[in-house]
């Protein structure tokens, strides 16, 4: 009994694989054109015409209208070359106005007190490089050594100036980097 019921399944699928194949659906071919009702086209004239011979040509008056003025003007030759012109001479150096420092303002003893401070700071500064001289520096150093150097510029320039605040800042960052740089000896 369990034979029947095994083939059955394979059975079922062989008919059902014949009836799809002899149904046409793998075997039907598209069904062609046919061009029956196809008929050409004749343009329709209008009665009045149809007596006519095609040689005559209707009548039709033509109006004459003005041109509008000419935008552009023709050109009557080849373009003319461009020339570039000389480069003008350098002009004159124009010194730039120095920009106006506000400075705060200060008592004499924070005056005294700013002026001492830098001048300690700068002290330090040189003393610290000055420890340096002649020893070998690596790049980051050398970076360092001349970051201190213009913080010390920075700080001479600010006493120039007057603005002792300024200096005082630049002389102690200066002073700080080169404690830095030597290691805090």
């Amino acid at each position: 009994m369990e034979k029947m019921n095994i083939g059955r399944p394979k059975t079922f699928l062989l008919a059902l694989c014949l009836c799809v194949w002899c149904g046409g659906c793998f075997t039907k071919k598209p069904p062609t054109v046919h061009m029956t009702g196809i008929v050409l086209a004749h343009p329709l004239t209008p009665g009045g015409m149809a007596n006519e011979s095609p040689g005559d040509a209707p009548d039709l008056e033509a109006e004459s209208v003005e041109m509008p003025p000419r935008l552009a003007a023709p050109r009557g030759g080849p373009a003319r070359p461009r020339v570039v012109a000389a480069p003008p001479a350098e002009p004159p150096q124009v010194e730039k106005a120095a920009e106006p420092i506000i400075l705060p303002d200060l008592t004499a003893d924070q005056l005294n007190a700013a002026k001492a401070e830098t001048q300690q700071s700068l002290d330090a500064a040189e003393s610290k490089l000055g420890q340096t001289q002649g020893k070998q520096l690596n790049a980051t150093q050398e970076d360092v050594a001349s970051k201190v150097r213009g913080f010390m510029e920075s700080a001479r320039q600010a006493m120039k100036n007057g603005d002792w605040v300024r200096a005082k800042n630049q002389a102690k960052k200066a002073e700080v980097l080169a404690m830095q740089l030597t290691g805090n000896q």
